[in-house]
């Protein structure tokens, strides 16, 4: 049995809906060992909710040398295997990094590497691209930037604001995080160059 470790910062969709997919049976041989936030989240009252482990641990004021550290010790007490950044609004440290190597899935509201950074369904409505999406990737110590896992495509249509773009992609970002934890727990990947490549099943 995998142990996930889920981080948030706000209302937490994607940790539900992984959640969802865990209760589903959809991400199989999983279960959600902590969910950890830095700040009172609408998320952790979501976890307690379902009865699972919920732990805030506040950012404000503290060194984020600290916090990361005090975070990685909670999640190696929950022995977590595979940690899921659901809507995180921090930056990891390269030593937080380091602990959990290609152990760590961020998912971005855009098909990286273009947009990343904050607002990126904005960014993209703003830049009038046709095609718009979601990506999955690991964590490493740069934004946005790790190998990416998997990745769905949302055409921007004519009639598109921000917000019905936004909703859309989110959509998509439910589908897409269950699809890339599946991969990564079952190790149907491999790497080339900073390509993941799937496995061809036998």
């Amino acid at each position: 049995m995998h142990n996930l470790g889920i981080l948030l910062s706000g209302r937490g969709s994607n940790f539900l809906a992984i959640a969802d997919s865990i209760a589903a049976g959809r991400i199989s041989d999983a279960r959600i060992a902590i969910v950890i936030a830095n700040k009172d989240a609408p998320g952790i009252a979501a976890a307690i909710e379902r009865g699972l482990p919920a732990l805030v641990i506040p950012s404000k004021g503290a060194a984020r040398e600290d916090h990361d550290r005090a975070v990685v010790a909670a999640l190696q007490e929950r022995n977590v295997d595979l940690v899921c950044l659901a809507g995180y609004m921090r930056l990891l440290s390269p030593w937080f990094v380091q602990q959990f190597p290609r152990k760590i899935l961020n998912i971005h509201p855009s098909l990286l590497p273009a947009f990343p950074g904050l607002e990126a369904q904005e960014q993209a409505f703003a830049y009038g691209v046709k095609i718009s999406g979601c990506t999955v990737h690991f964590v490493d110590e740069e934004l946005d930037h790790g190998a990416i896992i998997v990745q769905k495509e949302v055409p921007v249509l004519d009639g598109d604001d921000e917000n019905s773009l936004a909703a859309r992609i989110l959509e998509q970002e439910h589908i897409a995080y269950t699809e890339a934890i599946n991969l990564v727990l079952k190790g149907q990947y491999q790497f080339s160059g900073r390509r993941l490549v799937r496995k061809r099943s036998l």
